[in-house]
């Protein structure tokens, strides 16, 4: 082997560990692994329903909700300029009949994913919420019924026309927070899930694939 192609064999996997480090499992359901999630629950609510299953050939993440609101959040520490791609795939099996973006009593959503940006003091935090939407149009985004000044929704998918059939998504985390807030972003301090319908009192079910974060 010349020194010259040695060279560019060794250029071509330095830059293929490179590309791989870059990439950072939060969810990795199809492993059958749960290591680092941990349930958010509120007061007086019921918690929903999160079970690994097989869905196909693949495991991924269940979830069922019957008037439920409670969610699963994994605790990592990332700078959304370093790696601000966030990919996943879900599915759901309908959305909520009385399920409205605008209003308290229809914040619910059969499937979200959203990324935390803890502050100093716990009312400064912010976060992003990104939605299998009920009414709101795919692309738009509002605040949220509760958290009007902290937390933004933004429809990723929307309606049931694509229920039950799976959806991989990208968004660049970075970009969605400047847009959404006016500002460049804090370091980010978790990646959490949730299916939920207590507000609407319906039931509901999701199904959630791999998330990861990487550089591009």
């Amino acid at each position: 082997m010349n020194a010259v192609k040695g060279e560019v064999i060794l250029a071509v996997l330095l830059a293929a560990a490179v590309a791989a480090a870059a990439v950072t499992a939060v969810g990795r359901f199809s492993a059958g692994d749960l290591t680092g999630w941990e349930d958010q629950t509120f007061r007086g609510k019921k918690r929903t329903i999160y079970t690994l299953v097989k869905d196909g050939e693949r495991t991924v993440l269940r979830a069922e909700s019957h008037g439920s609101a409670s969610g699963l959040i994994r605790k990592v520490e990332f700078a959304s300029a370093k790696t601000p791609i966030l990919r996943w795939s879900w599915k759901i099996a309908g959305t909520l009949k009385k399920g409205d973006e605008r209003s308290r009593e229809g914040d619910d959503y059969a499937a979200r994913v959203y990324v935390i940006f803890p502050r100093t003091f716990f009312w400064q935090t912010r976060a992003i919420n990104y939605i299998w939407a009920n009414r709101l149009p795919k692309g738009e985004s509002v605040p949220n019924a509760f958290a009007p000044r902290n937390v933004m929704m933004v429809a990723v998918e929307s309606g049931a026309s694509l229920a039950g059939t799976w959806r991989s998504e990208q968004r660049n985390i970075y970009e969605d927070y400047v847009r959404l807030f006016g500002e460049a972003p804090p370091r980010a301090g978790g990646v959490a899930l949730m299916t939920d319908s207590d507000n609407t009192g319906e039931e509901t079910l999701a199904w959630y694939g791999d998330i990861t974060l990487s550089s591009q």
